[in-house]
Order: structure tokens, then C-alpha cells, then sequence
């Protein structure tokens, strides 16, 4: 599950080279340069990826198309997996396991891709400014904080490739500034095009299982129960609300996904079965934290990159409305 998550996390026209700068840049307009230039070049990389105590390298093939994006997300370390995100479709391949979740596109690769654009949205509950400059995979960078304004969130430090923008390395610190998760390229390098062959999966995935979760399932009637998270953090609202066929879970479980434009939360709601094997309480992995608890015979589940409180509050607030 682990890996899985890891790798759902790390998957949700041309920026040309900026020439090298001497005057230090306005952070909020250096964030949204990156958000275009993450989605709109080129580019093939390896980078590390640590959470918590595991760490992990990978290498990334990104192509801008003009009717979306693609991508490959290659393990270079452990078991071999691929995710290859196909525009608005992403199939995870897991060969050691012979499986394949297939899924739509959520959060994106990298931090970048989910950040909001304008950044400027966001201000009120985050403070930005640029820390420094320094060096990461050959090239020259800006470094970005990003700060909360209060406990709910935590904070980001971002290095930015003075040229083209690009994300180099980011890092999510808690409250006291401890580093919970970092990505750094190793080597990064841009192109004019990238061949197709490279962005296609090494396996064909015949004799896989296959899990598909990239189609929702209808609301059955108005006498299903409806849920409402009553309670939450200034500044986040509902982004999207389904149900849905989970990889783990014999029953439709409703999904409800918070954010305030940078941090998200997901909400799951499950009826609580005889044979289920459930889990309350809370556990945490890097920065990502999860809290479940038993409302009404249903199992509610907070999962996200938000401090524990975050995730207490909003799973133990939710109630049902008729």
C-alpha cells in the first residue's frame, strides 16, 4: 500500500529558457513560472524521492502535449513499478505483484503541477519569499520558501532552475522546520521533443489483475446516506465528491477531497461491514498523516500532507445530513 500511495502521490506550448537573472525575482511570480514550465516543456530526469525513512529513485519522461500530458515514472530502486500517465489516465503497473490499477489523473507528479495558479490565491494563508540561491543537479537555483500562517498546514522550500523554471529540488517541513518529505533531481535535461516509444510501459500487463477505479459509481437513491465534513480549516473548501470502487474495500466508498489551493485532504466513507478488519486512530508516514474513526456504523478516514491536527478535525467532524 506503501508503494502504491507513494506513487499516487508522485501522479494528479513550450516555456523557452528565461536568460540568467542578476536582480533577485518576486517569489510569487517565480512560483507560477515553474507551475507553467513543470507542465509545458520536456523533459527527462532522475531524482530522489524520500518520505519519511524510505527513499527512492526514479526517473521521470515528461512531454507536453497539445491535447494534455504524458508521462513515465520509472523505479530505479526496489521492486520494479511504472506509472504512465496517458492525459487524464494513469495506469500503475506493479510486475513483482502482477498487477495494474488503473486510475484517472489526480494531484499530479511533483509539487508543481498542483500548485494553484495564480499562486497569489493562496496569500492569505501563506507568507513566500526567496531565501537564497544554490546549486542542485548542475544547475543554479532560487530558493523559495513557502510558510504557513497558522498550524493546519504545513510549510514547502522550493529550488527553482534560474533558466528554465523548472522544479530542482522541493522539500514539505513541519512547524518546526524538520524536513518530512524531499524531492531532488540528480540530473535533469530538457528537449525539443520526446519520442513517443519512451512514455509506452515495458510490459503489456497481460496476465495482470487489473483494478479499475477510473470510473465513478452513481448515487444510487436520496435514501443513501449523505455525508458533510462540518468542521475544517480556514481557507479549505470541497474540490470534489464521489463514490467510487476502492482496490482494498468490498463496499462503494464515498470520497470527498478538501483543499485550500495548495494542501489537500481526502475523505473516505465506508459502511462498516462484519467482516471488515478496521482501523482507527492515527498513523503517520513522512508528512503524510491519517486519522479513522467510527461515526454512525461507517468508518471515516482522513488521509493527507497536513499536520495531524488537520486530519483529527476534519475526520471528526463529519456528520450525516438528510
Amino acid at each position: 500500500m506503501k508503494s502504491l500511495f507513494l506513487f499516487s502521490v508522485l501522479l494528479a506550448g513550450s516555456f523557452g529558457y528565461a536568460h540568467a537573472e542578476t536582480d533577485t525575482p518576486e517569489p510569487q511570480l517565480l512560483i507560477d513560472e515553474m507551475s507553467s514550465a513543470s507542465r509545458d516543456l520536456n523533459y527527462d530526469g532522475v531524482f530522489v524521492y524520500r518520505l519519511g525513512t524510505q527513499m527512492e529513485t526514479m526517473r521521470i519522461i515528461h512531454k507536453a502535449g497539445e491535447d494534455g500530458i504524458y508521462e513515465k515514472l520509472i523505479s530505479l530502486t526496489g521492486n520494479a513499478r511504472e506509472v504512465i500517465r496517458n492525459k487524464d489516465q494513469v495506469k500503475c503497473f506493479f510486475p513483482e505483484d502482477k498487477k495494474v490499477v488503473v486510475d484517472r489523473s489526480r494531484l499530479g507528479k511533483l509539487i508543481s503541477t498542483y500548485l494553484p495558479s495564480p499562486i497569489k490565491s493562496i496569500s492569505k494563508f501563506y507568507d513566500f519569499e526567496i531565501a537564497g540561491e544554490d546549486r542542485v543537479a548542475g544547475m543554479d537555483a532560487w530558493v523559495v520558501n513557502i510558510k504557513p500562517v497558522d498550524t493546519y498546514r504545513y510549510g514547502y522550500q522550493l529550488w527553482i532552475d534560474k533558466k528554465s523554471r523548472l522544479l530542482l529540488k522541493s522539500e514539505l517541513k513541519n512547524q518546526r522546520g524538520i524536513t518530512l518529505e524531499q524531492i531532488m533531481f540528480a540530473q535533469l535535461q530538457i528537449f525539443d521533443e520526446i519520442d513517443d516509444a519512451l512514455l509506452k510501459p515495458s510490459t503489456t500487463g497481460e496476465g495482470y489483475t487489473w483494478y479499475n477505479n477510473e470510473k465513478s459509481i452513481n448515487f444510487k437513491n436520496d435514501s443513501d446516506k449523505k455525508w458533510q465534513v462540518t468542521s475544517m480549516p480556514a481557507g479549505f473548501s470541497m474540490s470534489k465528491q464521489e463514490k467510487e470502487s476502492m482496490m482494498f474495500s468490498y463496499m462503494p466508498v464515498e470520497h470527498f477531497v478538501y483543499s485550500d489551493g495548495l494542501a489537500m485532504v481526502s475523505v473516505y466513507v465506508e459502511k462498516i461491514e462484519q467482516k471488515d478488519h478496521l482501523t482507527t486512530g492515527l498513523s503517520s508516514f513522512g508528512g503524510v498523516n491519517t486519522y479513522s474513526t467510527q461515526i454512525e456504523g461507517y468508518q471515516v478516514t482522513a488521509v493527507g500532507e497536513v499536520p495531524k491536527v488537520t486530519v483529527q478535525l476534519m475526520a471528526n467532524s463529519v456528520k450525516s445530513i438528510h
